[in-house]
């Protein structure tokens, strides 16, 4: 069944002059937007298209792809205004409408705004500001330490909101922050724990030892390449290691102290050293 406001895997079935015709072998036909096939390409063969509804209400498709599908949340530029709304530029020749029906606050062009996008009563495409309510506070299925989609949100009192596979709310601490982030960049993060209130506390590092493992064969490969000697160790500002590392203090002090018990370093107060790195004197 073809999925409209979706990447859809479509067979091309007809190309009559200029008019080029797929269909998934059980829906109505649909016409590439783009009027030619890409090289290479012949009746037969498939194609990984955008399925929308056009202006006059039929299903067409384009090998353009979008900065967002539907049920997707991203950060789009506002390019224009009219009387029913708001125009973002989402990467395709015909720009996303946001009704000003879905508009939390009037929207400017030429601001940024984190939108999702939907399918209307139509099977029109659009978009609406007022994601809140269409995001939820608890953590449904997640487990802590498990890899997830992040995109920057808000900031709070307590650190920064993120929106977590396109469907939570999570939380990253501003004490746990080591990198700078902005409002609507996306990235990799972990689940750090479900609270006993549901609420989902997030991670930019994966937790465990894992990651402690994989960094201690960094920092041993750092010391190899710097004649044995670090100038960080555990009293070094969280700064300074994660410009090394790009890891918090706490699993920079979990991986040495892990390499210390294992005799491999040496730790004083002006940083770390290789325990075999004496016998090269």
């Amino acid at each position: 069944m073809i999925r409209i406001g979706k990447i859809n895997k479509l067979k091309v079935v007809k190309q009559q002059g200029a008019n080029v015709y797929l269909d998934d072998g059980v829906s109505a036909k649909v016409l590439l937007a783009d009027r030619k096939l890409p090289a290479n390409c012949q009746v037969g063969d498939t194609l990984d298209v955008f399925v929308y509804v056009d202006s006059e209400g039929h299903l067409a498709a384009t090998t353009k792809k979008p900065l967002a599908q539907v049920d997707d949340i991203a950060w789009l530029k506002v390019v224009s205004l009219n009387y029913v709304g708001a125009f973002l530029d989402w990467g395709l020749p015909k720009d996303l409408l946001v009704p000003f029906s879905e508009q939390h606050h009037e929207m400017e062009v030429g601001r940024s705004y984190l939108v999702k996008v939907f399918l209307d009563d139509q099977s029109r495409i659009a978009a609406t500001t007022k994601i809140d309510k269409l995001l939820s506070d608890e953590g449904g299925d997640f487990e802590a330490g498990q890899k997830v989609s992040l995109i920057i949100a808000d900031k709070s009192d307590l650190g920064v909101k993120a929106i977590i596979n396109n469907s939570y709310w999570g939380m990253l601490y501003q004490n746990e922050l080591f990198q700078p982030v902005s409002k609507g960049q996306k990235l990799d993060g972990y689940i750090k724990q479900i609270r006993d209130d549901g609420k989902i506390d997030l991670s930019l590092h994966q937790p465990g030892y894992g990651k402690v493992v994989s960094l201690t064969d960094k920092i041993l490969a750092k010391l190899e390449a710097n004649n044995g000697v670090l100038m960080l160790s555990d009293k070094s500002p969280p700064e300074d290691i994660y410009a090394a590392f790009g890891v918090s203090k706490k699993v920079f002090k979990q991986a040495i102290g892990a390499l210390y018990k294992q005799q491999l370093i040496i730790i004083d107060k002006s940083g770390i050293k290789l325990a075999n790195s004496l016998d090269r004197k």
